[in-house]
């Protein structure tokens, strides 16, 4: 029996690689692409001088992630601003944080409280906008709040539960990065409420309250379409 043989990937491919996706996440994520943007293969091989195979593939790791989308027959897009996907997405957070937070309250060490409190804190300390951010949140904002709600979940001990958590994640932060500023909305008392429940280990505070924050941000979301 003869087998194809497999050929690996160059190192010299995986960096080039490595560099094009790492500079179309980046770019989709500050926002220098709008929402149904095309991403065509050839012209982004031309800008940054690699081939066309390098930037599919940088493109195909964008689609896994849910920061492009791959048409059919048309190449690549950012995904567009859909009302209904972000209530999909939301609606997925809701039905899942909410049992990941509840395990991490049951399940979560000492370690873990303390990682909890440290991400708060970075948190409150950390101003959502800027001057040079204008309407939007800041990159540093941005981190620190993926950080805390990350760190309010890892209690649970499951891996793949927390891989299905970071992919929700990123798909509603792209979103969270065309959103403009809800002046009516106190993020910071809705974030200590939960750091507060959490570590008082009232897991059905907690998840009211985290259920409640997921429904608000799912609603702030939507309404940039209408």
């Amino acid at each position: 029996m003869t087998r194809t043989a497999h050929t690996p990937t160059s190192p010299a491919k995986q960096m080039l690689s490595e560099q094009v996706y790492a500079h179309l996440r980046n770019a989709i994520m500050r926002g220098e692409f709008a929402p149904g943007d095309a991403l065509k293969p050839q012209d982004l091989s031309r800008q940054r001088g690699v081939s066309l195979a390098v930037v599919r593939e940088a493109l195909v790791r964008l689609v896994g992630e849910g920061l492009a989308e791959r048409l059919t027959n048309r190449g690549f897009a950012v995904p567009a601003f859909s009302d209904h996907r972000w209530q999909q997405i939301g609606e997925a957070r809701r039905a899942i944080e909410p049992v990941l937070l509840r395990m991490s309250i049951e399940r979560g060490d000492l370690n873990w409280e303390g990682d909890v409190r440290a991400a708060y804190h970075r948190l409150a300390r950390t101003p959502a906008f800027t001057p040079e951010d204008g309407e939007y949140y800041s990159e540093a904002w941005a981190e620190a709040h993926r950080v805390f709600h990350r760190a309010l979940l890892e209690g649970c001990g499951n891996p793949v539960l927390l891989e299905t958590f970071d992919r929700m994640w990123v798909a509603s932060e792209l979103a969270r990065r065309w959103a403009h500023r809800n002046p009516e909305r106190d993020g910071v008392d809705e974030h200590r409420r939960l750091e507060e429940a959490t570590l008082a280990r009232d897991s059905d505070t907690a998840v009211d309250i985290l259920t409640r924050h997921l429904t608000l941000t799912t609603a702030a979301l939507a309404e940039q379409e209408n």
